[in-house]
């Protein structure tokens, strides 16, 4: 059976991107592999907030909460996309990685996963960025061994 992984990232977007990974999974009778992943920036900014707040129930803000967080936020645009009774089944992977590592990551995480295709968001983004961050849809393109679909917001 054929697998496609697609990269979720908090945009409005990636229910466009899933919605294309669906009909492709459903054409080629694959399933998917849903990447969430969170950059430090946003982990540790989240720690800082739940830290001032000091709230008793979240005393210290780790790993596990940040990855059970992402994947409620995947499942529910999954769950927006296919409904409760679709043909496709997936799996939700959670990672923190730095802005930089983020395409070696979706790559590193498609290898592991059997992927032969990888969904990602396009985005347009100024020379100045690219040079700083890398651009991860031309890294995966030039770097994963399989398909690559690239949906442009």
């Amino acid at each position: 059976m054929d697998r496609g992984l697609v990269l979720i990232e908090n945009t409005d977007s990636h229910a466009d991107l899933l919605r294309e990974a669906r009909e492709h999974a459903l054409g080629a009778d694959a399933d998917l592999v849903l990447l969430v992943t969170l950059t430090e920036d946003e982990f540790e900014e989240t720690q800082e907030v739940l830290d001032t707040i000091g709230d008793v129930e979240h005393t210290s803000y780790t790993e596990q909460d940040a990855f059970r967080g992402a994947v409620n936020d995947a499942e529910e645009v999954a769950r927006e996309v296919f409904g409760t009774d679709d043909e496709v089944s997936y799996d939700i992977v959670p990672r923190i990685a730095s802005e930089k590592e983020r395409a070696e990551t979706v790559i590193e995480v498609a290898e592991a996963e059997g992927a032969d295709h990888v969904f990602i968001l396009g985005r347009n983004r100024s020379p100045t960025g690219k040079a700083l961050f890398g651009d991860l849809a031309q890294f995966v393109i030039l770097n994963f061994d399989g398909y690559v679909t690239l949906h442009t917001e």
